[in-house]
């Protein structure tokens, strides 16, 4: 979910955020590092591709930004987010996606907790080319960290948590990105009225519907992944 930036203070100097830019790998270079789920993150980028209205709304991106993500290749969150966000960079030449363990960077990780207490990642953080804070995206679509999060009858924490991470891996995988895809480019500085209403069509939460089916939408994406 998209996050206003945090206060200046709490933030490195600017020149230790771009020489921490500097260092990090790119995605495609990040990719043969991971060790967990590496199978899992090669075959969800490989298959994932752009949606049009995506490639349309990221045209709309005017000046460079730099997307720096705190991440770590356990995380089933990331490994079902990142991928999104690194074909939307890869879609613009205004965009650039750069990675960084989150166990390294500790000072990053305080700056953008959830909920003010929470080191939950993925963490995406969006920084224009003076090294002003943007805004932040993590750790989920904010539709799913309500679920998440919520304690009612077929909401997140009624469940186990293996099943809740499993209804988790199918919202995901119905989704096809579109939630992520919409709030990166919000979090980029995109206007709501300049993203197309394909970018807010629903996806039905884990929890609801028989046999948790999405609401119905059309997609011309046939190359989204399917569940983990």
């Amino acid at each position: 979910m998209p996050h206003a930036p945090p206060p200046s203070t709490l933030l490195p100097p600017f020149a230790q955020l771009e020489l921490t830019w500097t260092h990090a790998p790119g995605f495609q270079d990040w990719l043969p590092t991971a060790v967990k789920n590496r199978e899992l993150w090669g075959g969800l980028y490989a298959r994932t591709r752009l949606p049009g209205w995506a490639l349309e709304a990221v045209r709309e991106v005017r000046s460079p930004v730099h997307l720096l993500a705190l991440s770590a290749d356990w995380c089933g969150d990331a490994v079902n987010s990142l991928p999104w966000v690194a074909r939307l960079a890869e879609a613009s030449p205004m965009l650039e996606l750069r990675m960084l363990e989150r166990d390294d960077h500790p000072a990053l990780m305080a700056a953008h907790l959830t909920g003010g207490s929470a080191r939950s990642i993925p963490v995406v953080m969006a920084f224009d080319t003076s090294w002003r804070e943007l805004g932040w995206w993590g750790p989920r679509p904010a539709a799913l960290q309500a679920w998440v999060l919520g304690e009612a009858p077929g909401e997140g924490k009624s469940y186990s948590p293996d099943e809740r991470y499993a209804r988790v891996r199918r919202w995901y995988a119905r989704d096809r990105g579109v939630s992520i895809l919409r709030e990166i480019l919000i979090t980029a500085g995109v206007p709501t009225s300049r993203i197309p209403a394909a970018a807010f069509q629903v996806t039905a939460l884990p929890g609801a519907g028989v046999g948790d089916e999405a609401v119905a939408r059309a997609s011309s994406d046939p190359g989204a992944p399917a569940a983990p």
